[in-house]
């Protein structure tokens, strides 16, 4: 109250002073509000975060071609690998996390600063082992993220082809190109918490749904399950596997954007076990139901009865597809930042802008190898096998070879397995198991069915797999 031209005094302050004090309050108040949306929605770093995001990008389009990795081995030979290569997966990413975890404690002890700086996977082997191992893992670990994230493009195509058919496959590829550009928009794993939960949700879904209808469905008439009828099919099915419980290149990331990185080592371990309960049950009844008839459908979605139920499963994978996009990406738009010398200075928008190129190339060869199981294969026996397996395994051994590594390093031998002597035995078995069986079976089974379709349907096809009267026949 305002008394000839005097303001009244509340306490020892003025009424204005109070109003501005009350403005600022709701003010503050509104940006703590703002705040804690943010860090609910958008600054993920917990353990639970880890584990979804490891568990969704560990199964997403993979989900579909299972059954045709079925079709090719058979159902103990398929529910076999299965187990053996998911339980490896997850002894691997421990490795990595041991070695992440030890790369940054010397490093903190040097008094070396991660602040505004996302430490990756070549740079963990150049820190513990030297720039040849850099090289080595920067190599293959780029290249497995560069096709891994052209899979997921062609898998969009694939896709929404099974809802809306006017158009080709290469045309949605075309469509879908241009929507996974807006991952540019994603800072880092930081920002993938709800995400990585939308997305197991919505494989979760499509999982369930691929089992209940391939028993509701049945039998397709005189089904047959002949299984490991060709060496081709039978190492290109296992290399498939092979490749499902390799999402490895994106773990060093996952870890640097928790709080506590320390306790990521089993976070892997108990996503492969709920993946477990998707894929198994899954491939084994859409096998069940349509058997042999798999090997010329390597989506499953082909298969299964078109109706409402099965275009929320596209659609809710399609939006997975997308999430894992980002993911596969991520870790590349990182890499062109630090090669560019902005990782740490430029703002967002900036940032933005600069990693467009790497959405072109991905989107341009998306268009030339739309081969959407077979590619899973191939970079299975030749990329993942190193990536997620032989590197590790090696680059762990080699890192504590010495007598003083063993006792000062960061982490001990698990419980499981108490003495550092059986811990250099299943990394040797691995390094040695994944050299014979994944890149030299492997490799030559996948390669010659990568060959295969690209003298049946040629460089560009316009729609993998599609019915001739979409397509055309066939080129032989």
């Amino acid at each position: 109250m305002v008394v000839e031209g005097k303001e009244e005094m509340v306490g020892n302050y003025t009424e204005m002073e109070l109003d501005r004090k009350e403005q600022d309050g709701l003010v503050e108040n509104n940006q703590n509000r703002v705040q804690g949306i943010k860090a609910l929605f958008w600054h993920g770093g917990s353990v639970y975060d880890a584990w979804f995001s490891c568990a969704s990008n560990q199964v997403a389009q993979v989900l579909l071609t299972l059954p045709y990795s079925f079709s090719q081995l058979g159902f103990a030979s398929g529910i076999v690998f299965q187990v053996f290569y998911g339980l490896l997966g997850a002894w691997t990413a421990y490795l990595i996390s041991w070695l992440y975890v030890e790369y940054r404690n010397r490093k903190e002890k040097e008094n070396v600063s991660f602040k505004n700086h996302i430490i990756q996977w070549f740079e963990v082997l150049d820190g513990l082992l030297g720039p040849y191992w850099k090289a080595i893992g920067f190599g293959f670990n780029c290249t497995f993220l560069l096709f891994g994230s052209v899979i997921q493009l062609i898998a969009c195509a694939s896709n929404i082809y099974y809802i809306n058919d006017s158009l080709s496959k290469r045309t949605w590829t075309y469509i879908f190109g241009a929507c996974c550009m807006t991952t540019v928009l994603i800072p880092s794993f930081h920002n993938y918490r709800v995400w990585s939960f939308l997305g197991l949700g919505m494989t979760t879904y499509t999982a369930w749904y691929m089992t209940i209808a391939a028993i509701v469905h049945g039998q397709a008439d005189n089904v047959k399950h002949t299984g490991a009828s060709k060496l081709v099919l039978y190492f290109t099915g296992a290399t498939n596997i092979l490749y499902t419980f390799g999402g490895h290149a994106v773990t060093v990331e996952i870890m640097h954007a928790m709080w506590k990185p320390q306790k990521f080592k089993w976070v892997y371990l108990v996503a492969t076990i709920y993946v477990f309960t998707l894929t198994l049950p899954s491939a084994t009844a859409v096998y069940w139901a349509f058997g042999d008839n798999l090997l010329t459908k390597s989506n499953a979605l082909a298969l299964l009865p078109k109706n409402a139920f099965r275009d929320i499963a596209v659609i809710l994978m399609l939006i997975h597809q997308f999430i894992t996009f980002g993911f596969a990406c991520t870790p590349l738009y990182i890499v062109w930042e630090k090669i560019l010398g902005i990782h740490k200075t430029a703002n967002l928008p900036v940032r933005a802008l600069a990693r467009v190129p790497v959405v072109l190339p991905i989107w341009f060869l998306a268009i030339i190898f739309p081969f959407f199981g077979p590619i899973n294969s191939a970079v299975g026996a030749l990329l993942v096998t190193f990536t997620v397996y032989i590197i590790p395994s090696l680059a762990h051994m080699i890192t504590y070879r010495t007598a003083f590594a063993r006792a000062n390093s960061v982490e001990k031998p698990p419980f499981f397995l108490p003495s550092w002597t059986l811990v250099y035995l299943v990394n040797f078995f691995i390094v040695v198991w994944i050299a014979v069986i994944g890149v030299g079976f492997g490799g030559w089974a996948s390669v010659t069915n990568f060959v295969h379709q690209i003298d049946t349907f040629g460089l560009f096809a316009k729609c993998y797999q599609c019915p001739p009267n979409k397509t055309g026949p066939p080129k032989h």
